[in-house]
């Protein structure tokens, strides 16, 4: 400890100019806050990377307005703060892969920039958290500055070990430099294995069957990203195993060990001085700058968030694990009394802010304190109250085996409710199983990644760090302090740091998807179109049932019994094909028109079928057309089918789009399409061609179609709907959170569409 340390090691900070990375995460935003309100002398240069349109400036600006800063603004005013924010902090843009300049009168550095992720593909866990310091340190050297670097590790770069930790160097002998080379080289070698031709005949197999009814671009679109997944997946496998295989639990804990490392060979081992700082698991703030402050979901609040949902009906766990949490503020107070009290030089000194030896909180105890909030403070789901279970701390075989039955489960459900005609009940049935799925996932993923933590058996030694709390004067302990022993766990649990996690409110719970029509907002444009799809969407009938009622209509009823028998004989050809593509629908089902004088059905059509179509047509479909039109906006009719039978459907739309059928020189049909059938991405390259021609906006556009063949074309406008859609463009509408739509209103009610439209038929 330094001899500055006796006076509480005020003197080195104040006055200090203080270089800060990781500013705008979680710890980093304590620090700047810390620095700015308890430091007025202290100035700080920010390094931080432009975001998208934001440089680097705009999101520090953005970021001073945030919760963490208010208590500070408050207290001196909004004026002064301001004047304090532009006086003070110097924002450098640039990341630690591309430094800026850095200042030549630095006098501490504190890195707590790194990326907090237990799955990371490798090559992106390395060039965080170990090539991201390697350059700063290079840097400052190339610079000729000296200043006292606090280097922000973790606890847990104790790996895979069982008892004390100490505040000390790692013991271990891994290259870190023929680490970091192995892992950037990893993607160029897993990108090609990606390629391989096996893999990619199996991935673009895959898509074909889950996607083909949506079109050849979504079926190759679906396997290039299913390629990308795969080398993410194999990356961060990579980095899990190399881990592992080492003695560390996650890719993460391994690279910020070799990030230790890096700053003891580069910066310590050049004579100058270095402090890490360990924190175990950071938390909500304890008491600065107030009670519960916290920015995103942490380490320990997905585990909680889940529970409190009913996610986690068991866990893999030990009860004695001690789960070492600590509040954000004393990580902050203790880094900077470290910043403050310098080792000598060419020395580097260790802290590990924990609490798991003064003040231990064990797994078992947590689970407790959890359970009798959420007792006492259910979520609610569309069921009422969730009840939360009670853990019986099975071992890790069990939990995965109960995991496995339920997955199984869930996959045979999932395929059998395919199989069911679209309704109501079968869409309930897929939002059942589309929930079980995710929590399901859930439960997978939190199992993978956080089983080594609550299960490990390692605790952290905090005797430097009680000292160093210690030699603060009596004055400064209050405010700048940093002693465990202080914090009562169920009282910060249930009183602050629970009700403080975000999202976690009462009454959620729910899967968070559109599960009903959005409230109808037109805005008045004359610039936007809204495009409608016909069956199932503005009319009752399916495709089949339009085209079986047209032929009875045009028959004498004592034709009937053998289009019939026609019909049902022929049923399998026709249904292989419209599950198949539409399109091969329409072109084996339009051959039976071979011969057909095209006048003469146009006037059956005319006589025997437009009562019975309008009729079909769903009453909340044409409220819908008439709001758009009152609204301003071009109304589209967008159909595969043939235009002739159509027609009695124009006056309700301004546009109609149809097929057409070829005819020969004495008008009679040839049983051909005159062109290509109008479905799936043949709609999407028309509806595009047609908004550059007529000058019309997409993002402002409205489209409603059923079936997930027509995800192609509800992807082009801003407005996408999914009206009595099939278990497939269901699933993905709640995936995109896009409204879903149940029409089901017609104006004969809910008749068969082919009986009624018979009935109709005859009437007239």
């Amino acid at each position: 400890m330094s001899a500055d340390t006796a006076s509480g090691g005020t003197s080195i900070l104040h006055g200090a100019h203080v270089l800060l990375t990781g500013a705008t995460g979680f710890v980093g935003q304590a620090l700047l806050e810390k620095l700015l309100s308890s430091y007025p002398d202290t100035r700080v240069s920010l390094i931080v990377r432009p975001r998208g349109a934001l440089s680097a400036q705009d999101r520090i600006d953005r970021l001073f307005r945030k919760p963490v800063f208010g208590t500070w603004r408050k207290a001196v005013g909004e004026d002064e703060a301001e004047r304090q924010y532009r006086a003070r902090v110097t924002v450098l843009e640039g990341d630690l892969g591309a430094l800026p300049p850095l200042p030549a009168d630095v006098d501490v550095v504190i890195h707590s920039a790194s990326t907090v992720s237990f799955d990371l593909p490798i090559d992106e866990a390395f060039d965080s958290n170990v090539s991201g310091p390697e350059s700063l340190y290079r840097a400052l050297l190339a610079g000729g500055t000296d200043p006292h670097v606090v280097h922000v590790s973790t606890g847990y770069v104790a790996g895979l070990r069982k008892g004390i930790a100490e505040e000390r160097s790692l013991e271990h002998e891994v290259d870190r430099v023929a680490e970091l080379a192995y892992a950037q080289a990893a993607r160029p070698d897993v990108e090609r294995l990606s390629r391989n031709p096996r893999l990619l005949q199996r991935l673009l197999t895959q898509a074909q069957a889950d996607h083909g009814r949506a079109g050849a671009r979504v079926v190759t679109d679906a396997a290039e990203q299913a390629r990308q997944e795969w080398v993410r997946d194999e990356l961060v496998e990579a980095g899990r195993t190399r881990a592992q295989s080492l003695g560390w639990p996650d890719v993460y804990t391994f690279t910020k060990a070799l990030g230790e490392r890096v700053a003891e060979d580069l910066w310590a081992g050049a004579g100058h001085r270095l402090t890490v700082v360990r924190p175990t698991i950071i938390e909500s703030s304890l008491k600065h700058p107030f009670p519960g402050w916290i920015d995103g979901f942490k380490v320990a609040d997905p585990l909680i968030a889940a529970y409190g949902r009913g996610l986690l009906p068991e866990f893999p766990a030990l009860a004695d694990t001690v789960l070492d949490v600590i509040p954000v503020d004393f990580v902050v107070n203790a880094a900077l009394a470290a910043a403050a009290a310098p080792p000598p030089a060419g020395e580097a000194q260790y802290f590990q802010v924990s609490s798991g030896i003064t003040n231990p909180l064990p797994f078992g105890r947590l689970l407790r304190l959890v359970h009798e909030y959420f007792e006492a403070n259910p979520l609610q789901d569309a069921k009422g109250h969730v009840a939360v279970p009670s853990w019986s701390f099975p071992h890790r075989g069990v939990v995965e085996r109960a995991l496995r039955r339920r997955e199984r489960v869930v996959d045979l459900a999932d395929k059998a409710v395919d199989r069911l005609p679209p309704s109501e009940r079968s869409r309930k049935w897929i939002s059942t199983i589309y929930r079980a799925r995710r929590d399901l996932d859930t439960l997978r993923k939190f199992t993978s990644l956080y089983q080594p933590y609550t299960e490990t058996e390692v605790i952290f030694d905090d005797a430097r760090l009680r000292e160093l709390h210690a030699s603060l004067p009596d004055d400064r302990k209050a405010e700048h302090g940093f002693d465990v022993t202080e914090i009562d766990w169920a009282h910060y649990l249930q009183k602050i740091h629970i009700p403080g996690v975000p999202g976690l409110t009462r009454g959620s719970g729910g899967d968070g998807s559109a599960s009903g029509p959005a409230p109808l907002e037109l805005p008045r444009r004359t610039d936007v179109v809204a495009v409608f799809d016909l069956q199932k969407t503005v009319a009752a009938a399916t495709l089949v049932e339009h085209y079986v009622w047209i032929e009875l209509a045009a028959k004498p009823l004592s034709r009937w019994p053998v289009v019939l028998s026609n019909l049902v004989a022929l049923g399998p050809r026709y249904l292989q094909a419209e599950r198949r593509d539409r399109g091969d629908f329409i072109r084996t089902f339009m051959r039976r028109y071979e011969g057909v004088n095209e006048n003469e059905l146009r006037k059956v059509i005319a006589d025997e079928v437009t009562v019975s179509l309008h009729r079909g047509l769903f009453e909340q479909a044409l409220e819908r057309i008439k709001a758009h039109r009152a609204a301003g906006h071009r109304t589209v009719l967008l159909t595969g089918e043939i235009d002739v039978f159509v027609e009695p459907l124009a006056p309700l739309f301004d546009v109609m789009v149809a097929g057409k059928m070829e005819s020969d020189e004495s008008g009679r049909w040839t049983g051909h399409l005159a062109t290509p059938p109008l479905v799936g991405e043949a709609r999407a390259a028309w509806l595009r061609r047609y908004a550059r021609s007529e000058g019309l906006d997409l993002t402002g556009s409205y489209a409603y179609g059923d079936s997930y063949a027509d995800r192609s074309w509800l992807e082009v406008v801003g407005h996408p709907n999914a009206v009595n859609p099939d278990a497939s463009l269901y699933r993905y509408a709640k995936s995109k959170r896009w409204p879903v739509h149940t029409w089901t209103t017609t104006a004969e009610g809910r008749l068969s569409p082919v009986v009624r439209s018979v009935r109709g038929a005859r009437r007239a």
